[in-house]
């Protein structure tokens, strides 16, 4: 089981790290204190939902199609150099810093709205969840222990920045921890593509 649940958290773990507005979202959330819980939570099934359909989907097209794994493999080794290689211009241009000044979304209608727009919106939530992460999963004999790891890291990731927002926020006011972020994020995205070239 850890054989194929350890690799779906570190994919799903490192994947949700990317910079964009969802994440920006949740972390501005968590420093104004505003239903953290409820949007957290929503973020978490979401992703839960796109990874099951992607591990499942992507995992029986697998097996009833030979070419389709290798095909799939290599196309999501290159996605992830080509990510991880914005993620290293990210950190070497610099610059990036989390704008905490936006306007005050109060009601839980209204930011439950918000977020998943961010959510089921954003084209690459697909392309990481449904894509990636199910076609990734065909690589394991356990498919159901791959998604348990890839969703539990969504669930981890989300209420650790939600709740943890309070003291990462003064972190990320600064341009140089969003460097730091992206080169460690360079680094995960082709490491995951080069096992994925060797298998």
């Amino acid at each position: 089981m850890l054989t194929s649940f350890v690799p779906g958290f570190a994919l799903g773990f490192s994947l949700i790290l990317a910079i964009g507005a969802q994440n920006a979202f949740v972390l501005r959330q968590g420093v104004r204190r505003e239903h953290v819980f409820a949007v957290c939570l929503t973020c978490a099934v979401s992703d839960a939902v796109l990874i099951a359909a992607g591990v499942y989907g992507m995992g029986s097209l697998a097996q009833a199609v030979p070419w389709f794994e290798p095909a799939m493999r290599y196309g999501g080794a290159l996605f992830l150099l080509c990510y991880g290689a914005m993620s290293f211009r990210s950190a070497w241009r610099g610059g990036a810093s989390m704008d905490m000044s936006g306007e005050r979304v109060s009601g839980l209608v209204a930011t439950l709205a918000t977020v998943l727009a961010f959510t089921w919106l954003n084209p690459h939530v697909y392309l990481d969840t449904v894509v990636l992460v199910g076609s990734i999963s065909a690589q394991y004999d356990d498919r159901v222990s791959f998604a348990l790891g890839a969703m539990l890291a969504s669930f981890v990731f989300f209420f650790s920045l939600g709740y943890g927002a309070r003291a990462l926020g003064p972190l990320f006011a600064r341009p140089r921890a969003w460097q730091v972020l992206d080169a460690g994020i360079g680094v995960i995205m082709w490491g995951i593509a080069l096992k994925l070239v060797a298998m």
